[in-house]
């Protein structure tokens, strides 16, 4: 969490005389087991005349006896403390193998030092023994023998929280046992006090703890549960600890059915309440007024994904961006700006079809929800259509996508949203009447006047059934389904086997109506399908019926080629609906073979939409299958052409995630509002933003966060009317590889999806130069009239071979143009530029920060252009420009940048991206000297083709990790940092006193990987050497794995724990004893200097190997 807490707790006495005061002993100082780092505390008594002595009890907590010499009206108790509420996971402990079930017995010696512990509570007076209420209750409360210890303990604490209701009881002393039980309400003192007997009875060492407990107001509502306090708390608090051999005293706080966490603060911690008490002593007689109180105020937060700015902040962001607005609008500029934002599962991260997989059964229930939330709130007259989506290079068909379309004048594109079937809700029951199919095309045809005729039967294919047939082998089929087995078989039911396997060939299996406009534009026509086999029948396959039409079979002549729309063309308003003259039969050849079809599937009625040419056609025959329709459908099929008089969304599949391409926005008012809606919609269809490693690494979705570019239209994108603004901001990011990294997911480097124009091809930088030079004279042509913008392909054709990946594909690049002014087709030629570097982001006002920084740039590079030389980066793209320090003061350079121009962006405001991307792993200070670590970022490798059982595949090497280490105060000429006795190349900076390096290690060691046989660097010890005295100073250590040998099974499930799995880790101790051999630090130091790596990054690897020759 990164917060850090001033707890203040006052308790006074006013007396109504001067009374002596007679010894107090005081047990509140966080005990010595508190798990909680506590760095400050104070203890204030009045009267300041008295004596303290600081003690530690019988059972080794805090205790200050203070004696008061002189009489006094007031007596006033105040502890202060700071405390650092990392958090903490209350499971993580190991237990002894005896022990981990229920039932164990402790061992003589151990009983016998825990018998204060193990010694029954006792009902009334002493020896009397738990009562009859408690030892009812410890009878009913039974599990299976077998029963995890952990399990069990979870298991009746929640049971005990749920029997005993709280209350705030302001009478002294503790309940018994059975007082609470019979009142069914208690104090948490007194059910901390049942559930010690209860413990006792099961044979379990239980001790009563006081103490305090912080609870901290969540950062945002939970969606399922309770969230929490609705403001920050504390309070005097009690719970019990039970002893679990290898575990320790184990924290369970009755209250709240909970385990202890970071914020139970113990303060004592005895076998009995009586000796636990916060404040115990006595005065003379006198009458006495109380006063107490508890208040807690946050003094540090480290920026968070859950609150990433504060609301003065987000309000200075938002100003910004209104401002930047005014100065784009005022320019004529015209820019839009849309996304690709990805999410994932909040229930489940470890299926396939969240890591890895772009289909999955929840991935569609969850997308199909995500769309109807949209749909309601952005499109209500709206048409979804269910559609192909991307179609990539090994996968059988198109994945599937979802669209959302709704015009941009207001008016309705589909009118009633009841008859749009969703098929993947998880609550549908459909059953559409057969038959409706054929209806439905019928009626369209009435009403386009068709005949009857035109509506023509769809089959399966016998024929293709037979020749499968044929080629199986001899003998019965052994599947059960086909094959009846003895005691099943009956003439009824080899009857039933005969009439399905017939159904196919004597039932229709959908229903089509030929339809096209025709050349003219005029009218729609309907060839006149007539098929050699006297029926249309369908290619085999499971994909829609729409899908799968004899084409080749319809015509000899070949299909003509679709005219496509020019985007640069003026676009008129969208004229009537359901206008325009009947439409007419044609002949098959020389008309384009495309269609409707209709057909009932899973008991719902779908409609397969044609190929149309114009947004016009799409609209009229959408409004005249809404007028044919009578029950819920869905549509599938093509959708509307690109046109600025639709706005259109999309949901799709993507590996491990769900993609949502929102529509372009013109404003940053405009796009915060999209996201923020987005952002909690999709949350309520229980998507998230953020995943976990299993070793508690905290990303975001795996997916990407693409930003586009553009314009309302394609003729008036920015991009398209100044080439130059391409050319500066290319030229921009080249020279900051901040903006590249610091918004990357983790998959960086040459074989990443989005590589720098810089990564991987040496000749790159030169070559575009030269593309930037021609794009320049070609703009700036003498012969061009000024007031005409550049031919729109020059900037495509001078920059198209050099915006792409190693292999040439122009899609898997930083700075995409695909979608610019492509000569493929006309989807190609939007004006649009996708900066595919950004990773998705966890909260949307971090997405929009991201916005706001490629806003602000493109405003600065509207007003002045750049022209400035390309930058070779050499080694360091990949050494410091890795490592946070860098790109920190890099991202810093930009912002400061900014300022110059008059542009209001704070460094601070990249705060939260710097702590998300590059967590703090831990720091360590030895005589003032201090280190820190934090994670850093390391290119991952696409390796060589290896051979699999479905073919062959080319596996990415995540085996290597790389921290940073910054160490702070250290004279270079005495002081060496070392790793695992390696000396580390630390480099200077801007500030003298600060030195910073990377380190490469071998995190897991996968079969297939680079170096398969190097073994795992763990784990990673730190030391810092006194060279003047040859000595160890001392050393922190970072542990690549779980230090006690744990293997978790899942991901954590939310930020807090995955904090707490990457805290276990990290450990402030461990340095080498005795003389430090100096000859052979110096030599591996002299080696260093020599070897061919990246200037400050010690790679551990080559250590080991090529320096050990």
């Amino acid at each position: 969490m990164g917060i850090k807490v001033a707890l203040e707790h006052r308790t006074s006495y006013v007396f109504d005389r001067l009374v002596q005061v007679h010894p107090h002993e005081i047990r509140l100082r966080p005990a010595p087991h508190t798990r909680t780092p506590i760095e400050a505390y104070s203890l204030r008594i009045a009267p300041d005349d008295h004596f303290i002595n600081w003690q530690q009890d019988a059972f080794g907590n805090f205790l200050a006896r203070v004696v008061f010499p002189k009489r006094t009206r007031r007596l006033s108790i105040t502890v202060g403390l700071i405390a650092d509420l990392k958090s903490v996971n209350p499971f993580d402990f190991f237990i002894e193998e005896w022990a981990e079930h229920v039932g164990f017995v402790y061992p003589a010696a151990l009983a016998a030092d825990l018998e204060p512990y193990l010694k029954l509570v006792d009902e009334s007076v002493p020896g009397s023994g738990p009562g009859e209420l408690a030892q009812a209750w410890v009878a009913n409360f039974t599990m299976a023998a077998n029963t995890r210890i952990i399990d069990y303990l979870v298991t009746l604490n929640q049971a005990l929280c749920s029997d005993v209701g709280y209350a705030v009881r302001l009478e002294p002393g503790v309940q018994s046992p059975d007082t609470t039980l019979a009142v069914g309400i208690g104090s948490c003192r007194d059910t901390a006090w049942l559930l010690v007997s209860i413990l006792r009875q099961k044979g379990l060492a239980a001790r009563f703890v006081s103490g305090y407990l912080v609870q901290l107001t969540s950062d945002i509502v939970e969606i399922d549960g309770p969230s929490g306090p609705v403001a920050d708390f504390t309070d005097l608090h009690a719970w019990a600890e039970v002893y679990i051999p290898g575990a320790g005293w184990v924290g369970l706080d009755p209250t709240s059915g909970l385990l202890a966490g970071e914020g139970h603060i113990p303060l004592s911690a005895t076998p009995h309440p009586s000796t636990s008490a916060a404040i115990s002593g006595a005065t003379d007689m006198c009458e006495s007024t109380l006063d107490f109180s508890n208040t807690v105020t946050r003094v540090h937060e480290d920026p968070r994904v859950t609150l990433p700015y504060t609301a003065s902040v987000w309000e200075a962001v938002t100003a910004l961006g209104a401002e930047i607005d005014t100065r784009l609008d005022t320019a004529g500029v015209g820019l839009t700006m849309g996304g690709e934002p990805t999410f994932v599962s909040i229930d489940d991260q470890v299926a396939e079809e969240w890591t890895t997989a772009a289909d999955g059964p929840q991935k569609r229930v969850r997308a199909s929800d995500l769309s109807a939330r949209l749909k309601a709130l952005w499109a209500p007259t709206g048409l979804v259509q269910r559609s192909q989506g991307k179609w990539y290079p090994g996968e059988p068909l198109p994945r599937w996508q979802i669209g959302l379309h709704w015009r941009r004048d207001g008016k309705a594109l589909w009118s009633d949203p009841d008859l749009l079937a969703d098929p993947w809700a998880e609550d549908r029951q459909w059953s559409t009447p057969e038959g409706t199919d054929r209806a439905l095309l019928l009626a369209l045809a009435g009403d386009l006047g068709l005949p009857e005729s035109q509506v023509r039967a769809v089959y399966e294919d016998p024929l293709s059934q037979l020749a499968a047939s044929v080629r199986r082998p001899e003998g019965d089929p052994v599947a059960a389904a086909d094959d009846p087995a003895p005691q099943e078989d009956s003439e009824d039911r080899r009857a039933e086997l005969l009439a399905r396997l017939d159904e196919q060939v004597t039932r229709p299996a959908a229903y089509l109506l030929p339809l096209h406009r025709g050349e003219d534009g005029g009218r729609w026509e309907s060839a006149d399908w007539t098929l050699r086999r006297g029926r249309i029948v369908l290619t085999q396959g499971s994909s829609p019926a729409g899908l799968r039409l004899p084409l080749d079979s319809v015509s000899w002549q070949p299909a003509p080629h679709p005219t496509e729309a020019d985007p640069l063309g003026v676009t008129e308003e969208l004229g009537a609906q359901r206008s325009g003259a009947d439409a007419v039969v044609v002949h098959a050849d020389g008309a384009p073979p495309t269609a409707l079809v209709a057909e009932i599937r899973d008991g719902l009625l779908y409609l397969f939409l044609p190929p149309v040419q114009s947004l016009d056609d799409f609209v009229d025959l959408i409004a005249r299958i809404e007028a044919a329709v009578t029950c819920p459908l869905v549509i599938e099929g093509y959708g509307p052409p690109p046109d600025p008089r639709l706005e259109v969304m999309s949901v799709t599949p993507d590996p491990g995630v769900i993609e949502v391409n929102v529509t372009p926005t013109g404003s940053f008012a405009e796009q915060s509002s999209q996201l923020q809606v987005l952002y909690e919609e999709a949350r309520k269809a229980r998507l998230t933003t953020e995943s976990f490693d299993v070793d508690g690494t905290h990303t975001g979705t795996g997916g990407g966060n693409h930003i586009t570019l553009g314009g309302r239209t394609p003729a008036t994108s920015p991009l398209l009317r100044r080439p130059d603004l391409l050319v500066s901001l290319l030229t921009y990011w080249q020279h900051h590889p901040a903006l590249s990294y610091l918004f990357s997911g983790r998959f960086v480097g040459t074989t990443s999806q989005a590589p720098r124009v810089d990564e991987g091809r040496e000749e790159a930088l030169y070559e575009l130069e030269i593309a930037f030079a021609e794009i320049d004279r070609l703009t700036k042509a003498p012969d061009r009239d000024p007031s005409e913008h550049p031919a729109p392909w020059h900037v495509d054709r001078a920059l198209r071979h050099l915006l792409t990946d190693i292999t040439g594909n122009t899609h898997r690049a930083e700075f995409c143009i695909d979608k610019l002014y492509s000569p493929d087709s006309a989807r190609g030629r939007l004006g649009l530029l996708e900066l595919r570097g950004f990773e998705m982001p966890p909260h949307f006002q971090m997405a929009m920060v991201q916005s706001l920084l490629v806003r602000a740039l493109v405003a600065r590079f509207w007003e002045q252009p750049l022209r400035t030389p390309l930058i070779r980066h050499g080694a360091n793209l990949h050494g410091r420009y890795l490592l946070p320090h860098f790109i920190i003061h890099d991202i810093a350079q930009v912002a400061a940048e900014l300022r110059a121009h008059g542009i209001a962006f704070e460094t601070s405001w990249l705060d939260p991206f710097t702590e998300f991307r590059f967590p703090r792993i831990g720091t360590a200070v030895f005589d003032g000297i201090e280190i820190e670590l934090r994670g850093a970022i390391e290119p991952w490798r696409v390796l060589g083709e290896e051979a699999t059982a479905g073919g062959a595949a080319r596996y990415v090497d995540s085996s290597i990790e790389r921290v940073q280490v910054r160490v702070i105060g250290a004279d270079r000429s005495r002081y060496v940092v070392t790793c695992n006795g390696e000396p580390i190349p630390l480099l200077s900076t801007a500030n003298p006193d600060v030195q910073v390096a990377g380190v490469r290690y071998r995190a897991w060691q996968p079969p297939s990987a680079l170096h398969p046989s190097i073994t795992v660097d763990d784990p990673l010890r730190f030391e810092l050497i006194d060279t003047a005295n040859a000595l160890s100073r001392g050393g922190c250590t970072y542990h690549v794995s779980h230090p006690g040998g744990r293997s978790y099974d899942d991901p954590p499930v939310n930020a807090v724990a995955a904090e707490a799995r990457r805290g276990r880790r990290f450990d402030a101790t461990g340095y080498t004893t005795g003389r430090v051999d100096l000859s052979d630090l110096r030599e591996k130091q002299a080696r260093m200097s020599t070897d061919a790596v990246a200037p400050g990054i010690l790679d551990l690897r080559r250590a080991r190997t090529v320096g050990r020759r």
